[in-house]
């Protein structure tokens, strides 16, 4: 092929790399340009692709004879950052890829000049290096493309930034004006500038924040760093104030039933009622009629006004220890929504009749509107049906909360047969005293009550799931798909080392992972056990494609009953409006084409409010912990990396990192398989689930890091075991090999930069 006056055309990016391929050696400029004809200004345009072909990573820079090599990276690439692994460390891919073979996975590393924060989506142009398990470590040098980093920090004296990110490692300088008037001690957004690589990093304020000596500024931290919105556009507040009582109309009328809400003692937005009694239908003996009636959030938010677009955006609400910030307006989220007590509410209702095993046998959905008869927390339900009720349980007790319990046995019953995935991990609740200050850290308790509402909610919502699908309705399912084999086979490799293999040769379901979880109940592995499954789990999301919910072991899963908080619900509920004709506030026509779309960014703001709430209650931890620098706790290692151990104290629960460094004198080498550490010169070995004693020798409340450190009771330091005669006091370092991650000389004198564990995903 020639160009427009006869000469050679220059070859196109893909020509160019399949030659290079193709290539028994190296090869660079000169050999392309003879191998295509290649003359005159086609070598400029040549230089220039090759320029961008390095830039991108796809190649080596020209000036060191580019070449290609299947299966590997150059020695500087641009990656992008694609999330963490389970120990928490970040995880990259390499930005071009042409190779027929899955990208070898990429580490990013910490240098001793501190990572810039990092996010899933960012590029980074990053020097690799390949390690010996066949992966990438990458360290980053600049960010590439996109918007300037925000920051959030505490301004101190000098103009310097020290940031809230943990992952940041370096201040910033701020400088003159670009303080905006901020004074020290005060909790500021603040903005990257370009800085150039061997200058101070800079940033200019955004906003001033307050001072961080105000106990909600923990909370405050999180909703900034995360980019979560705060306060609702005027519109949107507008029409929510201008909102009116519904009225009966079409509607069903449910009024004359005692349906209840159960929720926290914190609660504030109830947005599902539960009402149940024994099916007195002679072909259904033992069976039970269950009513769960949830909030008709889509009469008042209509698609495409005000509101909607403010929930989308949104996404779902977001709960902090200190506050909650609402999908709704509060004129919605906590008044015409929120089925009070003693109050005419709107509402969408399945009622679905079950027979004695849970199993269900026929549901219908109405537009009804109910009046809430009590409003009870978990404990008032739980204590209700333990013998001991209160003045508003007791006259409940037999006509409306020993039905519950009835129907809720046989739900039971049928999740048991199907065989759910049931993990056991504590959740962490932090208590606040009228202050706003951090009373104590304990585990959230978890009674019948908790699971009975649950399976309610549950068969609800596979009661909707299956109505859109027959009535051929879009539906926003809530998907969790089989666990990746390559994770099951490394999760079975590791528990084969501890004598608790999986069942091979048997297709992976729920109840084989609910056995081993059964049989490591006995064993002094359970917790860890419960963990790694967790790890080895896919992620639940959101999808206009129905791929089942396999934690929960049902074939139709969507989310129906919580449209106050999660946009998802919302949707759900417009399609069931239009698939049965209940009148206004259903799907537009068109709809349907944005589910993909919406499904992916919905999806993304559950994401972000589960990092905002971990991020936050990782904070008043450490604010929490922070008057018992010194102390020394019992714990259990509940992640492994190349850079340390992360350890779970048992008294509260909190995670903090005991860094390699700190370690015992040793040149440690990172067993992923085995999640260890391991001494190559005294043997000594690290893993997941062991219970270790640590002292607490730093916790950052505007990070939320705990820096520990392995102790004995009573002991200032951790015991070294003897020396073997004949060897000498340090291990000499491998040939040519740098001590960084994944293969760690512990230097105890060695200083830590990191604050904290960092994110996982």
């Amino acid at each position: 092929m020639n160009d427009d006056k006869g000469h050679p055309a220059v070859p196109s990016r893909e020509q160019i790399i399949e030659f290079m391929r193709a290539s028994a050696t190296p090869v660079g400029g000169r050999e392309i340009a003879r191998a295509f004809g290649i003359k005159g200004g086609g070598r400029i345009a040549l230089k220039k692709i090759l320029r961008e072909l390095a830039e991108a990573g796809t190649i080596e820079h020209p000036r060191r004879r580019p070449k290609v090599t299947p299966g590997r990276l150059p020695d500087m690439a641009v990656i992008e950052v694609t999330g963490t692994d389970s120990d928490g460390e970040l995880l990259a891919r390499p930005v071009v890829w042409t190779s027929n073979l899955a990208p070898p996975p990429i580490f990013i590393a910490s240098d001793r000049h501190g990572t810039p924060a990092l996010a899933r989506g960012d590029r980074v142009l990053a020097r690799l290096r390949r390690t010996a398990e066949g992966g990438y470590e990458a360290l980053p040098i600049r960010r590439v493309g996109g918007e300037p980093k925000r920051l959030v920090g505490i301004f101190e004296a000098g103009g310097r930034l020290r940031p809230a990110d943990r992952r940041v490692k370096s201040d910033y300088r701020i400088l003159g004006p670009d303080a905006r008037g901020a004074q020290p001690g005060e909790l500021v957004l603040a903005e990257a500038l370009h800085t150039h690589r061997l200058g101070h990093l800079q940033a200019r304020v955004v906003e001033r924040l307050g001072d961080f000596d105000n106990p909600r500024a923990i909370g405050l931290i999180s909703l900034y760093e995360r980019d979560i919105p705060i306060e609702f556009p005027p519109e949107a507040t507008a029409q929510a104030d201008a909102a009116q009582p519904a009225t009966l109309g079409a509607r069903t009328d449910l009024r004359q039933l005692s349906l209840v809400t159960i929720d926290g003692v914190d609660a504030r937005d109830f947005d599902d009622a539960v009402w149940a009694a024994p099916d007195e239908g002679s072909d259904n003996p033992g069976g039970w009629r269950i009513i769960v009636a949830i909030a008709d959030v889509g009469h008042y938010v209509r698609p495409d006004d005000a509101l909607d677009r403010e929930a989308r955006r949104r996404g779902n609400s977001v709960y902090l220890p200190d506050r909650a910030i609402a999908m709704l307006p509060e004129a919605l989220s906590n008044g015409w929504c929120s089925l009070k007590p003693g109050e005419d509410r709107p509402c969408l209702a399945v009622e679905m009749h079950i027979d004695s095993s849970g199993n269900k046998r026929r549901h219908r959905f109405m537009r009804a509107l109910i009046r809430s008869a009590a409003r009870l927390t978990y404990d008032q339900a739980q204590a209700a049906r333990d013998g001991a009720p209160d003045t508003t349980t007791a006259p409940l007790l037999e006509t409306v909360i020993t039905p519950l319990y009835g129907a809720f046995a046989a739900l039971l019953t049928a999740r048991k047969k199907r065989g759910t995935l049931d993990l056991d991990l504590p959740e962490r609740q932090v208590v606040l005293d009228q202050n706003g200050k951090v009373a104590a850290i304990q585990s959230r308790p978890r009674h019948d009550s908790h699971r009975l509402i649950e399976e309610f909610m549950i068969a609800a919502n596979v009661a909707a799931a299956e109505a859109l699908e027959e009535r051929r309705q879009p539906c926003m399912y809530r998907v969790h798909d089989a666990p990746d084999p390559a994770k099951i086979e490394a999760l079975d490799g590791f528990l084969d080392s501890i004598g608790l293999p999986l069942a091979r040769g048997q297709s992976m379901r729920p109840a084989v992972f609910q056995r081993l979880l059964a049989r490591a109940a006995e064993t002094p592995y359970a917790a860890m056990v419960n963990e790694l499954v967790l790890r080895s789990q896919s992620q639940a999301l959101y999808s206009p494609t129905n791929l089942g919910h396999f934690g929960l072991a049902l074939g139709h899963y969507c989310h129906f009953t919580s449209p106050i908080r999660r946009y998802a619900d919302l949707l759900v509920h417009r399609a069931l409006i239009t698939g049965f004709g209940f009148g206004e506030g259903g799907l537009p026509r068109d709809a349907a084409a944005g589910f993909e779309s919406t499904a992916e960014h919905i999806s993304l703001t559950e994401r972000r409010a589960a990092a905002a709430e971990r991020d936050a209650v990782d904070r008043f931890t450490a604010t929490f912990l922070a008057g018992k620098v010194g102390t020394i706790f019992r714990g259990t290692i509940a992640g492994v990396t190349r850079f340390g151990l992360f350890v779970r104290l048992d008294e509260s629960g909190a995670d903090g990192l005991v860094p390699i460094s700190t370690l015992p004198t040793d040149y440690y080498q990172h067993d992923e398989a085995r999640h260890a550490l391991i001494g190559k010169r005294w043997g000594r070995r690290y893993t997941l689930g062991e219970p270790v004693w640590v002292k607490l020798v730093e916790a950052e409340p505007l990070t939320g890091g705990l820096v520990l450190r392995l102790q004995e009771p009573g002991e200032d330091e951790v015991a070294r075991p003897e020396r073997p005669a004949g060897k000498p006091d340090r291990a000499p370092a491998s040939p040519g090999r740098r001590h960084g991650p994944g293969d760690r000389r512990a230097k105890p004198g060695r200083p830590f930069k990191g604050k904290g564990k960092p994110r996982r995903g």
